[in-house]
């Protein structure tokens, strides 16, 4: 049975929480319970392991929709709930059904063309729709609780409202308020028992938390409706009420990395990647399952600073490429049940055939949505490929800056900002995105922009436009004038992901990664003038980059001039729609290439 959220709102705070019980009937393992061997007291303890996933972003199949064939990846991983299912169920077999949970961390319902097409083509919200097919993978699978992630919002609430009511388990957000009551409106938290043969049960608490840059990455959805306090604000109060409502432990799910970094900057008083800051400030809470961060962690142990005591983190890689597993030794001591030991690793999906019940239950869901990409929407008259896009300008990412730019320079026509130049932001999302020579299908346009961003327009000058592009530049790595250089090499310095280096369209430059961060752009110039530092030009920039996704400079405080809710993958299909013809000839050219003391690199 779904959880009502109005029976959560109207219910008191000692009862607010849904409550689960773990293996109701049966007996447990025999190997969860057992005596400590030369206690001389008759001393028990209990196992059970809680399993956890992440970032899902909407894949159940080991299936790539942007290629149309079986995902792979140089590390020769696989993806999907099929594969986490098959896992599951070893774990399960192995430590006993009744002594395992399953949580996740957020980030469910966006990011495959099956997750789309379930919210936009044929929407679980229509009357009569479709039940969301990661809520059947999920409820087949039999999934206890999830922590709410920053994608969920993406479609807005009533799709999230709706893939909750679908959900046999509970969506949680301790830190996802109302705003006009500031109460919760989602379910801050989860209580399970496990059944053991001596003692009594032991009650294990699932606090979710999300993450607070949902106020601005999804500002048009949530503005007035929701807002997101910090981490650790709210598990503060939350731990210490789990514990007096009996929790012998408390996990916390948190679709947050845990680096303790921001990439909005100081748009928002709180942390983005905020795990391991709760863990350290929080007393009381025995792990954490880590999402958000798109990277893999299978131990990390965080002392509090008030107890002394650490905290185990473990963060699965993203997709269903791996499975977590937290492995929990309690004590049976005084009457109650203590935490004695906590372990944590990571499960590789890639090691297991998919479980034919979750492939045999979304077959038909499969089939549509691979139809649906397959549709050709018009020609292009040569091949593109991302594949250089981090190191050179290639003409599919000025596919999609054309499109952003021309749409933005038609939306603004007979407005006070026609006049204006329009540049365009875009990134090399995806270095296997490629439009082939011939016919174009939904998947080709599609594959240039995984994320469902939409478009902004903002009002910049010349000055901070050069910034901008300063700060991109730290996405190489400073290499000197003879130094050999290696393309694999060259960029993400500092950890920074290709979705945050962009290119500007627009204007001609040089990145000189000879020299140090914040001096690299070299002969910025538009309509071969240098650029006025006082000049004025309109930005068509992303929603992510305009609320401070990237913590790039200027754009989040600079004048919106127009915005449309149209996500730009579907900008860029409908564009081949009406062109009929993809000419790279019309569009593109190498405006921007990377020197070294005025000597190109490539």
């Amino acid at each position: 049975m779904a959880f009502d959220r109005r029976t959560f709102l109207g219910s008191t705070a000692a009862t607010g929480a849904a409550v689960a019980l773990a293996g109701a009937t049966g007996s447990p393992a025999a190997a969860a319970v057992q005596e400590v061997k030369g206690s001389g007291s008759g001393a028990r303890t209990y196992a059970f392991t809680v399993m956890g996933t992440t970032d899902l972003h909407g894949n159940v199949f080991n299936w790539d929709y942007f290629t149309d064939k079986e995902f792979d990846d140089k590390a020769h991983n696989d993806v999907g709930l099929a594969k986490i299912s098959t896992l599951v169920n070893q774990v399960r077999a192995e430590k006993g059904r009744r002594n395992t949970l399953l949580i996740d961390a957020g980030d469910t319902i966006q990011g495959t063309q099956l997750s789309y097409y379930y919210a936009k083509v044929d929407p679980v919200t229509a009357r009569r729709g479709p039940v969301h097919p990661m809520a059947q993978a999920m409820n087949a699978i039999g999934y206890d609780a999830a922590a709410l992630g920053n994608h969920e919002f993406n479609y807005g609430i009533p799709v999230l409202r709706k893939f909750e009511e679908q959900c046999d388990f509970p969506l949680l957000g301790a830190n996802a308020l109302d705003a006009r009551t500031l109460r919760p409106a989602f379910a801050p938290y989860s209580m399970h028992k496990l059944r053991t043969p001596c003692g009594r049960d032991v009650k294990v608490a699932v606090l979710g938390l999300t993450n607070p840059g949902i106020a601005l990455w999804d500002k048009a959805n949530v503005q007035g409706k929701m807002t997101f306090p910090g981490l650790e604000e709210q598990a503060a109060k939350y731990v210490p009420k789990l514990r007096s409502m009996g929790a012998d432990v408390v996990i916390v799910s948190a679709h947050s990395g845990s680096s303790g970094t921001s990439s909005y900057g100081d748009q928002l008083p709180y942390v983005e990647n905020a795990a391991a800051l709760v863990a350290e400030q929080v007393p009381g809470i025995d792990a954490i399952l880590v999402g958000h961060a798109h990277t893999e962690i299978p131990e990390y142990r965080v002392k509090n600073k008030a107890t002394g005591k650490d905290v185990v983190l473990s963060e699965p890689l993203k997709w269903g490429q791996r499975l977590t597993l937290f492995d929990f030794e309690l004590s049976w001591v005084k009457g109650r049940w203590s935490v004695a030991k906590v372990a944590a690793k990571v499960l590789n999906s890639n090691t297991v055939a998919e479980d034919p019940k979750i492939t045999g239950l979304l077959s038909d869901e499969h089939r549509k949505v691979v139809a649906y990409v397959n549709q050709v929407i018009g020609t292009s008259t040569q091949a593109m490929s991302s594949a250089e896009g981090p190191v050179k300008d290639v003409a599919i990412i000025d596919l999609i800056n054309h499109v952003q730019a021309e749409t933005v320079k038609g939306a603004l026509a007979g407005s006070e900002w026609a006049a204006l130049p329009v540049l365009s932001q875009a990134s090399c999302f995806s270095r296997t995105a490629a439009i082939p020579s011939g016919q174009v299908t939904i998947k080709d346009a599609a594959g240039l922009y995984p994320f469902e961003n939409t478009m902004e327009a903002r009002l910049l000058t010349g000055a901070q436009v050069k910034d901008y592009l300063e700060y991109s530049a730290r996405y190489y790595v400073q290499t000197a004038p003879g130094v050999p250089v290696d393309p694999a090499k060259l960029t993400n310095a500092e950890g920074v992901p290709d979705y945050n280096y962009d290119a500007v369209y627009g204007l001609v430059y040089d990145i000189d990664i000879a020299q140090p961060v914040g001096s690299r752009i070299t002969g910025l110039s538009f309509q071969g003038k240098p650029v006025d530092p006082a000049a004025q030009f309109v930005l068509a920039v992303n929603n992510y980059r305009a609320s401070g996704g990237g913590n790039f400079p200027h754009v989040p405080q600079a004048k919106q001039v127009w915005a449309n809710s149209d996500e730009i993958r579907n900008t860029i299909i409908q564009w081949v729609k009406a062109k009929g013809t993809v000419d790279p000839a019309q569009f593109a050219s190498v405006d921007w290439r990377l020197t070294r003391a005025g000597v190109a690199v490539f």
